[in-house]
């Protein structure tokens, strides 16, 4: 809710989701963003506008402060989830009209099967905060990493090296997909 000493005459009942850009992969990867910050009589909701092409991925990430219901409006994904108190790793299909839900700080990721896969994903926080994958991976020491699990630190150094210190967000990276069609479809 606005803050009750706001002016009247500043509130805001619309907005242009596409042009609240969150990331950009490429041309048809993208994540628009909607939240308090942007429309502000828009209460304790935001939601994310999702746009992917087949094979790429909203890379495995959680929310600690929020549950999301992703809506698929085109295409189909597939949403996976891990329950952390089963470890069960959880896939769901979805296609236009369907729905899955993550309950709050669940690890999870979304994954589209076809090309111009839109999803709309709403959040029960006006602003939802992000822990992803790449993150983990790249700021926790290389060191930890090959104490913790026993791994040479070498090789974990070299595998991570791809992620170039960044928030993938989606994934893989055009990078990433250039070398799979040079090299048949394989991981490099």
């Amino acid at each position: 809710m606005p803050a009750p000493n706001q002016n009247p005459n500043q509130l805001q009942y619309f907005s242009d989701v596409n042009q609240n850009r969150l990331f950009t992969r490429n041309a048809t990867n993208y994540i628009n963003r909607l939240g308090r910050d942007v429309l502000n009589t828009l209460g304790s909701v935001s939601l994310l506008d999702i746009y992917l092409s087949q094979g790429r991925v909203v890379e495995p990430h959680y929310h600690q402060n929020a549950s999301e219901l992703v809506y698929c409006i085109a295409g189909s994904a597939g949403v996976s989830l891990i329950n952390p108190f089963t470890n069960e790793v959880i896939h769901l299909s979805i296609h236009p009209g369907e729905v899955a839900n993550i309950p709050q700080g669940w690890w999870h990721w979304e994954v589209a099967y076809q090309d111009k896969t839109h999803l709309l994903a709403i959040f029960d926080a006006p602003y939802p905060e992000y822990i992803f994958g790449s993150d983990i991976l790249t700021k926790t020491p290389i060191q930890v990493f090959a104490h913790t699990y026993c791994l040479d630190p070498e090789l974990l150094r070299k595998a991570l090296k791809p992620l170039n210190n960044e928030t993938i967000i989606i994934g893989p990276t055009d990078q990433c997909v250039g070398n799979r069609r040079e090299s048949g479809g394989r991981f490099s």
